[in-house]
């Protein structure tokens, strides 16, 4: 991951850290590409074992999903400043063409409005070229109002 601008540099670098051992981002052998203020991008180094279709070796669908979800959970976190729980509520893609077998995927996602208990995020998943993308989404995410409560 690359230094760049991000609202908290030490919570960043523990969730990153922390992001990595989850067993799920390990399987799938999920790469930080960079990270700045609202944004955030992922590699998905194409596997033999993520494919989804043995006749075309497509990478299945849910884990074009899955990295597109995480890296658009990890785009709000470079906004925070404290350490919250954030929750997907809703995850809509839009699967414009099968990624080519043999190439990585990536995934640049931004959080594009920040409020003080849902945050909103888009996203494009692409191999080559960012103009020619896998997939679009936008997702919505529940912030952990518990800090409100508590106050």
């Amino acid at each position: 991951m690359s230094a760049a601008p991000v609202a908290s540099p030490a919570l960043f670098k523990q969730i990153s850290d922390w992001f990595i051992t989850l067993p799920h981002c390990q399987v799938l052998g999920f790469k930080f590409g960079e990270a700045h203020y609202g944004s955030m991008t992922v590699c998905l180094p194409f596997k033999d074992e993520l494919i989804g279709n043995p006749a075309t070796r497509v990478i299945h669908g849910g884990v074009v999903t899955s990295l597109v979800d995480s890296t658009s959970a990890g785009a709000i976190y470079t906004m925070l400043t404290e350490l919250e729980a954030i929750a997907t509520l809703d995850l809509r893609l839009d699967y414009l063409r099968p990624a080519k077998p043999d190439f990585p995927i990536y995934c640049t996602a931004e959080c594009y409005k920040l409020t003080a208990q849902i945050a909103f995020t888009r996203a494009t998943a692409y191999q080559e070229d960012v103009n020619d993308p896998i997939a679009y989404s936008v997702g919505t995410f529940m912030r952990n109002s518990a800090r409100e409560v508590a106050a």
